[in-house]
């Protein structure tokens, strides 16, 4: 059984290694835009309250909808569903955002609470699926950031600065972004010729 399970790990680590390999430049872009985002959620909060919720509507959209492409070769691998949990929830309180731009920070706060523990843990799964890869303790942090990320939200409860929502939004934006990138990079380092 335990002989199987190793066999079993094997074939995804060598699938997720050639889907690296083989989009590792969308990889590198995908990573570069998260940590743009990250930086803007960073930034933007000296603006009205309004225009920050609507921006980091914006933000979680396009965050989903990048991790949501490089899911769609990636049916069969075993951290496919809980990737696509964090991918619906990123668009579903994204377009939440935008719709109500002026619903209260509590609200806000725990859409976000949710989002980070999930997208957290979806990280560390895939992390410890796809371990001994090189640099896979990368996407492990990064997991382990957007986990902690929930916890200091939760223990701020009620949050009344949106400084602090955009600031770690972007926190966890920028370690999913520079996780990817950085694993993606070292992929691509290790095979020259694999296919862009």
């Amino acid at each position: 059984m335990s002989m199987s399970m190793d066999a079993a790990a094997e074939v995804f680590r060598d699938a997720v290694r050639q889907t690296v390999k083989r989009y590792s430049l969308w990889y590198l872009i995908q990573g570069i835009l998260l940590m743009a985002a990250g930086v803007l959620a960073i930034i933007y909060p000296v603006i009205s309250s309004v225009a920050v919720i609507v921006l980091l509507g914006w933000l979680l959209i396009i965050s989903g909808v990048l991790q949501g492409l490089s899911l769609l070769g990636a049916r069969h691998v075993p951290h496919f569903w809980l990737q696509l949990i964090s991918v619906i929830l990123a668009l579903l309180i994204g377009f939440l955002f935008l719709r109500d731009p002026a619903q209260g920070m509590l609200t806000i706060t725990l859409l976000l609470i949710v989002f980070f523990m999930i997208e957290g843990i979806s990280k560390v799964v895939f992390a410890l699926t796809i371990r001994p890869l090189p640099n896979w303790g990368w996407v492990l942090a990064s997991g382990l950031v957007g986990i902690l990320l929930s916890l200091i939200l939760w223990s701020s409860l009620p949050v009344t600065a949106l400084w602090l929502v955009g600031f770690l939004l972007g926190i966890e934006l920028i370690s999913v972004g520079a996780a990817l990138a950085y694993f993606a990079w070292q992929m691509r380092q290790s095979s020259p010729a694999a296919p862009v």
